[in-house]
Order: structure tokens, then C-alpha cells, then sequence
């Protein structure tokens, strides 16, 4: 991984933090493993995979798609985001 890579990703990490998620590296050390040099996007608050394994639970986007994906503007929260809590107001209970 050269240092601008290692720049790029730290500064994906810290992206996905405000936005309630962890960019996690997979941890294949074999060059010629289908998943080397792989991300996904985990929820910190469940620990869930967010998105990033297809099914497979393996790591499978690359930098570019981590970095489309955390950079494009979402109308509505995704259903089981922590920030899907935020989204919706509060309401106050009445008081009989």
C-alpha cells in the first residue's frame, strides 16, 4: 500500500465515522485471495455489516467505491442506520 493509498483510507475512516459507520480492511494476507485488499462499511453502534460483502461475508469494495459510496447524498436515512434515530423528531408524551 503506498502512502497516498494509506492517506486516502485513513481519510475514508474518518468520513465513515461521522457518519456513525467503520471502515474495516480485510485481513487476507495472500495477494491472490479474492477478498485482498478489500473493504466494508460496519455499523459502530450494532456491529453489522453495512455494506461491502454482497452476501458472502467477505470484503468486497475497493477505495473508489467506498469513497462513492460515502460521498453520495441519501435523501432518507437507511433503515437500521443510527442515523436513521436521528432523522425522525421526537415526540413528548402528553401528560394526563
Amino acid at each position: 500500500m503506498t502512502d497516498a493509498e494509506k492517506v486516502r483510507a485513513n481519510r475514508l475512516r474518518r468520513t465513515a465515522h461521522r457518519q456513525g459507520l467503520a471502515l474495516r480492511k480485510s485481513r487476507t494476507r495472500d495477494p491472490r485471495a479474492i477478498d485482498y485488499g478489500r473493504y466494508m462499511l460496519v455499523d459502530l453502534f450494532t456491529n453489522a455489516v453495512f455494506a461491502g460483502t454482497a452476501g458472502t461475508g467477505r470484503p468486497n469494495l475497493t477505495l473508489d467505491e467506498v469513497e462513492t459510496y460515502l460521498t453520495e447524498e441519501r435523501d432518507v436515512a437507511m433503515p437500521g442506520s443510527p442515523l436513521m434515530d436521528q432523522a425522525a423528531p421526537k415526540r413528548r408524551r402528553k401528560k394526563s
